[in-house]
């Protein structure tokens, strides 16, 4: 039963970076590039980490990746919102769809 919790965990995580990939192809500047990558694959890396967490389920192991899981959690939406304003500074105009508040 936990090997197929695990593979479906598995499975999301890979869908959900899939996602993130196909945001970063097919989306036009970079704005909206980083919302598809930042979102879609930090979720992604997330359900796989907790897949892995429980089929190994050692005290170690879980510990780490409750670690990793903080520091994406963490670190993600900091680098996106860095990225952002350098983008946003060096004064390029975004795609033409794209709205500016």
């Amino acid at each position: 039963m936990i090997e197929v919790l695990a593979g479906l965990l598995v499975l999301a995580g890979a869908g959900f970076t899939l996602i993130a990939a196909i945001g970063i192809l097919r989306y036009p500047d970079l704005l909206t590039r980083m919302h598809a990558s930042t979102k879609a694959g930090t979720l992604g890396s997330i359900l796989v980490l907790a897949a892995m967490a429980l089929v190994l389920g050692t005290m170690p192991v879980v510990a780490k990746t409750i670690a990793t899981v903080l520091f994406l959690l963490l670190t993600a939406p900091i680098a996106a919102h860095m990225i952002g304003r350098a983008y946003v500074r060096t004064e390029k105009t975004p795609a033409h769809d794209t709205t500016r508040d």
